[in-house]
């Protein structure tokens, strides 16, 4: 992963780089996101898909962890239409910390106190503003550590 100074290919650092894709079922919900992403001051790095034609939901996880791997991004973002089929996908790489989350509380809480790296949605069982709620709380708060970071280590 870059040191802090290092750009990625957008120009931002990896820390401002929040990778986001989804399975055709998520498109429109990635969209709305993209903006939330934007107005935190952060770049959308958008893996796809684009377009409503059925694609395979571990193939946009995978890119969305290649982008965290790779050090193009240090946050990522998948949406599928329940969300669980695309957090399983992101959670096979060891590098990946994916919660699977309903709300903004589940979302502070995946941050708190799991280090969570990648937020995933479930497009037809999440709301559009309990979606974006969900993501503000992601971006915003810190990691605790301490009586966690034990945890953490084992699953790392």
């Amino acid at each position: 992963m870059p040191t802090p100074n290092e750009q990625t290919a957008e120009g931002s650092s990896a820390a401002q780089v929040v990778a986001i894709a989804s399975d055709h079922a998520g498109v429109q919900l990635k969209e709305a996101l993209k903006t939330v992403i934007r107005d935190a001051g952060l770049v959308a790095l958008d893996l796809g898909t684009n377009g409503d034609n059925s694609v395979d939901y571990p193939d946009f996880a995978d890119a969305v962890a290649d982008a965290m791997k790779s050090g193009k991004a240090a946050r990522g973002v998948v949406i599928c239409g329940s969300g669980i089929g695309i957090s399983i996908a992101a959670n096979r790489h060891r590098h990946i910390r994916a919660a699977l989350v309903s709300d903004g509380l589940a979302a502070r809480l995946a941050r708190q106190h799991n280090d969570a790296n990648v937020l995933a949605l479930g497009a037809r069982l999440t709301g559009e503003d309990t979606a974006k709620d969900a993501l503000k709380q992601f971006l915003a708060t810190p990691y605790e550590g301490g009586r966690h970071q034990k945890r953490i280590d084992k699953m790392s």
